[in-house]
């Protein structure tokens, strides 16, 4: 087996056995939150208004154990983890957010999933998001292209805005003034999901408000990414991972050409 010290370059070896790693956790992870799902879970609050409960914990547990397990010289960055700065010096990190969309957890409802990414040098190089009620699993390495189910995915083509299929929280996109005639569908309670939802082709636009953090965000960046979209700022900034601030602001995906024409949107209008 490879040298998993933290100072070792990328190699398609260490890559094939962390993507088998990765997958085979995030699915039993997907397993444990699904078998206390619908159930009387405790919960409470943290940060004045972010629901956790002790399913999260449960899941969070797992997929530290095993990740960590596997490979101890790499960092880690969770949601419900107490943050290391070690991981700051580390070249490869396990960033995961055990359920994203605790909210729609709590409530019973489908739009919540594991997700967890390896990034390496700031930049995620694999990625894997479950929603365990749906049984979507997406999956991506980087350049490898990205998949759902094990069948490729895409990024919807062309460049329009006016009917483009768009989801996100809803004062942000009111106050973007989006071209009339854009389908605006209902926000979906996962951010990793929601940002899929380009990846696969179910939407055109996705939107992220400006709290989102990088356990939010770093996998599903990279299934985006492969399936030819892009996930930048509003500017068309590339999002960075790994730093000591984790928080980003508002965030923008969408299929490569018609990304380029919102970001152009939003440099003409910039008070939009």
């Amino acid at each position: 087996m490879p040298d998993a010290s933290p100072d070792i370059g990328h190699d398609a070896e260490v890559t094939s056995r962390d993507a088998a790693l990765l997958a085979d956790t995030v699915r039993e992870a997907g397993a444990l939150a699904l078998s206390m799902f619908g159930k009387d879970v405790r919960n409470w609050t943290k940060g004045g208004s972010s629901p956790v409960s002790e399913a999260d914990i449960a899941v969070n547990d797992l997929i530290r154990d095993r990740l960590q397990s596997a490979v101890p010289d790499y960092g880690w960055l969770s949601e419900e983890s107490a943050d290391d700065p070690a991981r700051l010096g580390r070249h490869r990190v396990w960033i995961i957010d055990p359920i994203d969309g605790t909210r729609s957890y709590l409530a019973g409802r489908s739009d919540w999933c594991v997700s967890a990414a390896l990034v390496e040098n700031e930049s995620p190089v694999l990625a894997a998001v479950f929603a365990p009620v749906t049984d979507d699993f997406y999956f991506a390495v980087r350049g490898e292209g990205a998949t759902l189910n094990g069948a490729a995915i895409r990024a919807s083509l062309g460049v329009e805005l006016e009917t483009a299929r768009v989801a996100g929280p809803k004062p942000l996109i009111e106050r973007l003034r989006l071209p009339a005639g854009a389908q605006i569908l209902p926000r979906i309670g996962s951010l990793a999901l929601r940002l899929c939802g380009v990846a696969d082709d179910r939407l055109d636009v996705a939107f992220a408000g400006g709290q989102s953090r990088d356990w939010d965000l770093a996998a599903a960046d990279l299934i985006v990414h492969e399936a030819n979209g892009k996930l930048t700022s509003l500017a068309g900034e590339p999002i960075v991972y790994n730093r000591p601030e984790v928080t980003h602001g508002v965030l923008l995906a969408a299929g490569r050409d018609r990304h380029a024409r919102i970001v152009e949107h939003f440099r003409i209008r910039p008070g939009s």
